[in-house]
């Protein structure tokens, strides 16, 4: 049985010789797309891409300081309208994702969404109380899920608003799904109302293969400033030679390397947890090593302070 079959089915399963944990998978499904699970055949590190994906049983243990919300986002959220920092408006459009990570901060909150006119209309109030808002952001879930007539609504949506300079797009869809970016979509996004950066959430080299390659170069050619957003992960990332081969990949893509963040604090994730320590190590050699729009930003978000908090 190949990843790519058992990416197919229905119910949460597994290699053979890696079995999804039960417990786990009922807390958190497990779900993987297809372009992934032969992303993983192929990896030269599939264990690396492998432990992102599929529910562990460590997921199930009770960790001090990791709670459910870690970013407190339930009191700040408002029909999924989301205002944390300065300047900018985040709207969480889907709950909805093509794959789950298992470190994933929004685990315990993607249950279910807002009705969507519900929604348009706590973004209308919100755009209409003063003209502070110059990025608006859509996240979820993951807003590339959304079919094409959906996202072109949001962006007539953003349109109403001239004080609106840019919209910003936070997507793993070119690696979960990278036939998800079709030329419709890279038309649409070329004729939005506003210029677009879409915010690639990236974690290991071996996701940017061909498949994914090629649909950052629809995205490049419509015009779309690319960035990286990646989560610094025991298991999967945290070497020199992981984060520097990455960060290389990523802008061979056509990516510049953006965020490198701190774990955010989410129950079931502990086991995912470098301590800042050893990330300031990495981020050092990386300087020492690398040029300097090789090497992201080292950053955790911290609940209740206006922008992400340098941590190197």
């Amino acid at each position: 049985m190949t990843l790519d079959a058992f990416a197919r089915t229905d119910t949460p399963t597994a290699p053979p010789d890696r079995p999804a944990d039960p417990g786990a998978a009922a807390a958190f499904p497990f779900l993987l797309p297809p372009a992934y699970a032969r992303k993983i055949e192929r990896a030269g590190e599939p264990e690396a891409l492998l432990r992102q994906i599929l529910p562990a049983p460590e997921e199930l243990r009770d960790v001090p300081g990791f709670s459910a919300d870690p970013l407190d986002e339930s009191p700040a959220e408002r029909l999924g309208v989301i205002e944390k920092y300065p300047g900018r408006l985040l709207l969480m459009v889907t709950p909805a994702c093509s794959g789950h990570c298992r470190f994933c901060f929004r685990r315990h909150l993607l249950d279910a969404g807002p009705p969507r006119a519900d929604q348009v209309a706590a973004f209308r109030r919100r755009m209409a109380r003063s003209d502070d808002i110059t990025e608006v952001i859509l996240s979820g879930g993951d807003p590339l899920v959304l079919s094409d007539r959906r996202l072109a609504d949001w962006f007539d949506e953003i349109a109403r608003y001239s004080f609106v300079r840019r919209i910003r797009i936070h997507t793993r869809e070119p690696v979960f799904s990278p036939e998800r970016i079709t030329p419709e979509l890279a038309a649409l996004l070329a004729g939005a109302p506003r210029p677009v950066i879409v915010a690639v959430h990236v974690n290991h080299a071996d996701e940017l293969d061909d498949e994914t390659a090629a649909a950052l170069a629809r995205l490049r050619e419509a015009g779309v400033l690319l960035l990286t957003q990646t989560v610094l992960l025991r298991g999967v990332n945290d070497s020199f030679a992981r984060l520097a081969a990455l960060f290389e990949r990523a802008v061979d893509c056509g990516l510049t390397p953006y965020y490198l963040h701190q774990l955010d604090p989410v129950a079931g994730a502990a086991h995912f947890a470098v301590t800042p320590e050893r990330g300031q190590a990495l981020v050092r050699r990386l300087r020492r090593s690398l040029p300097g729009y090789l090497v992201p930003r080292y950053v955790a978000e911290v609940p209740g302070e206006p922008g992400k908090s340098p941590l190197a």
